[in-house]
């Protein structure tokens, strides 16, 4: 791994800067507060290659790894447009399906996930469940043709825009009785499949669902990859989700920092701009140390991914879904205060970014599940739960 970005690299940074300062935040914030959506922005992105940058070049990606992936919602989300289905679409289902998919599989998805005309949806996450995955009680049972797949499933993002959502389910060892997790390819409109809105506190163009599946069959090749793996399937699609999840923190830092250093840069008391002053400019130059550190940790969570290392990325993944969420929050927080009344307008565009920068601490895993995983793994301390 190299400090210093490829020319490429560096090159995918501004291109895709630039196309996220087309758009901006105005734009991105009115598609959110009038019930709109990004598919003009994602389906560009799509076109010049973007979303599918981290896909199999024979299936029209673009033959890159996760840390170019990461590049690209990192930039989008600097410039204002924080695309959260980038999390979901083409990092989780679309990197489990390139690596465990069948050829059919990949056929059938991976084109579209690459371009961006099919997005896919995850749903993992179960009401009682929490961050237990092992508690999953969504089930798939054999039936003559396939599966019958029944359970309910919350806080699933995108599911008005999907066209499928990679389940997490369990199926039962033959052998000793004991449920296992599974993945499986459920389109949204199957019978059996319903969704309703999770109304939420949250200004995004990206919506929430509750998801009931109630014995919605498939066929046999719905099911990705080998039963019998279906755990180690699973987390190498949650780390690229980890890594994902901290760019997307990253970006909206950067985009919150950028406005609060611009604007103190300019506003004036007393004739002296205001970020002369060691009250703003400290927390200011704070936040800029802890973005550029949560940056590296997610850089060595990708580069440790993308050379195949999965339990190590793991661990860095965590670490830098941990690092990007905190400093998501403060550069928030303190792009507000810096702006003083007018970082509560809406002109100005800062305190919508607060709750969006809050969920970074939650989701996808919460910063308490992540210091267990720490302490556990990384320390080597006994098991908190």
């Amino acid at each position: 791994m190299s400090f210093i970005e490829s020319e490429e690299r560096r090159a995918l940074r501004k291109a895709v800067g630039e196309l996220g300062k087309k758009y901006g935040y105005a734009w991105f914030n009115q598609q959110a507060r009038t019930g709109g959506h990004t598919t003009e922005l994602w389906l560009e992105a799509g076109k010049l290659g973007y979303l599918g940058v981290n896909l199999p070049e024979q299936y029209g990606g673009g033959g890159g790894g996760i840390a170019d992936l990461s590049i690209v919602l990192e930039e989008l989300g600097a410039a204002g447009c924080p695309l959260l289905m980038m999390v979901v679409s083409p990092s989780i289902c679309g990197t489990v399906i390139a690596r465990f998919g069948t050829d059919e599989q990949k056929q059938r998805w991976l084109p579209g996930l690459a371009d961006g005309t099919t997005i896919m949806a995850f749903a993992i996450t179960e009401p009682d469940a929490g961050s237990n995955s092992h508690e999953i009680t969504t089930t798939a049972r054999r039936t003559e043709d396939g599966w019958s797949l029944t359970g309910r499933k919350v806080f699933i993002s995108g599911l008005d825009v999907a066209e499928a959502v990679l389940v997490v389910g369990r199926t039962e060892d033959a052998r000793t009785g004991k449920l296992k997790p599974a993945l499986f390819v459920v389109p949204v409109d199957a019978p059996g499949v319903e969704f309703t809105r999770i109304e939420m506190d949250l200004i995004s163009p990206d919506k929430q669902f509750a998801l009931f599946l109630d014995d919605v069959r498939l066929p046999r090749e719905a099911l990705v990859g080998s039963e019998d793996a279906a755990l180690l399937q699973l987390f190498a699609g949650l780390n690229p989700e980890r890594i994902m999840a901290s760019a997307f923190a990253i970006g909206i830092a950067r985009h919150a920092l950028g406005k609060a250093t611009a604007y103190v840069k300019d506003r004036q008391v007393w004739k002296t701009p205001i970020g002369a002053h060691q009250g703003l400019a400290h927390p200011l130059a704070q936040i800029k140390i802890e973005l550029e550190l949560a940056r590296l940790m997610l850089q060595k969570a990708a580069a440790l991914y993308d050379a195949g290392d999965d339990l190590a990325a793991g661990e860095a993944a965590n670490m830098a879904k941990y690092a990007a969420g905190e400093v998501a929050v403060r550069a928030t927080d303190q792009a507000v205060q810096s702006l003083g009344g007018n970082g509560m307008t809406t002109e100005y565009g800062v305190a919508s970014l607060v709750a969006a920068a809050r969920a970074t601490r939650i989701a996808p895993v919460s910063r308490e599940m992540i210091l267990n995983f720490v302490a556990q793994h990384s320390l080597g301390l006994p098991k908190s739960y």
